[in-house]
């Protein structure tokens, strides 16, 4: 147990238990120890142990059942396939999860640096927040470009995925696009909005999408819980065949937002996304978040 005297004895003893379930010492399923036995072993009061089986309770580890005990739960997350053109609502909403979103901003404002590939010296920065089953997974900042999405407001984006709205206004939606994948540690405003701790690991996916003619129509960036989300990707041999234009690494795929492309590194105009390269990228981002897990530095590999 952690012997950090700053912190109260049943956040100690929270965090111990936690890491437990979470590097699956206990797998899902396992009957944790009862409150006597938790108490000898962690030599601390049972109003200690109950308040730190609380707080794993509602961070949704482990269920208290009665008659049997404290039982740790499987805590199936959310698979997003990043290199689907579809954004997170419409991946889980697909896969039968309640998704809701709560718009936090809707402001006109001049298109920032990042935003300079759509075309506009004007652009609507939307702010959101998007909870699956009431559980906040991810914070979303998009800009898209006016005059040509002006019609979308605020009111009604609340509990809609963003691009049947713009399918609905303008007839169109992304289709193509280029996403760069990170790991960040939340600070203290992402953490408030997600329901973590400040320097937990989150997942950051930044990119851009376009119509099938290629009319920019928006830069993201989303910010994913770690605990919450996992991203997955569909491999094939890209040695096997010619890729087509607007496949992964094809000749119609766009380049990586300028944001993206100065923090992961230098893309050139026109490349694509290599799916080699994107495996590499994501074995990276495991490294980053089991060194920011473990509190060390990350070490590219």
């Amino acid at each position: 147990m952690d012997h950090d005297v700053r912190r109260p004895l049943h956040a100690r003893v929270a965090a111990a238990l936690r890491a437990e379930v979470d590097d699956h010492a206990a797998p899902p399923g396992t009957l944790l120890p009862s409150e006597s036995a938790l108490t000898e072993r962690f030599g601390v009061s049972r109003s200690v142990v109950r308040q730190a089986l609380a707080a794993l309770e509602g961070e949704g580890r482990v269920r208290r059942e009665k008659g049997r005990g404290t039982v740790v739960v499987d805590r199936a997350d959310h698979r997003r396939l990043v290199q689907r053109a579809g954004g997170l609502h419409d991946q889980l909403a697909t896969g039968g999860a309640v998704v809701t979103t709560h718009v936090l901003e809707a402001v006109v404002e001049p298109a920032p640096e990042v935003a300079r590939w759509l075309g506009a010296d004007e652009v609507l920065r939307l702010e959101r927040v998007r909870s699956v089953d009431g559980r906040p997974v991810a914070r979303i900042r998009t800009h898209l470009p006016l005059p040509l999405l002006a019609g979308l407001r605020a009111d009604d984006l609340e509990d809609v995925s963003l691009h049947a709205a713009m399918e609905a206004l303008v007839g169109v939606r992304p289709r193509r696009g280029s996403r760069q994948v990170r790991a960040v540690a939340a600070d203290e405003g992402l953490a408030a909005q997600l329901g973590v701790r400040a320097g937990d690991p989150l997942l950051l996916l930044e990119g851009r999408g376009a119509a099938e003619d290629g009319t920019p129509l928006e830069v993201f960036a989303t910010w994913h819980r770690g605990d919450a989300v996992s991203f997955e990707l569909d491999v094939d041999d890209v040695r096997a065949r010619p890729l087509a234009p607007g496949e992964a690494g094809g000749p119609g795929d766009l380049p990586a937002p300028a944001e993206a492309a100065r923090r992961v590194g230098p893309i050139a105009e026109g490349d694509g996304v290599d799916a080699r390269r994107l495996l590499a990228d994501l074995d990276d981002v495991r490294a980053r978040l089991e060194a920011l897990v473990e509190g060390g530095p990350a070490r590219r590999p």
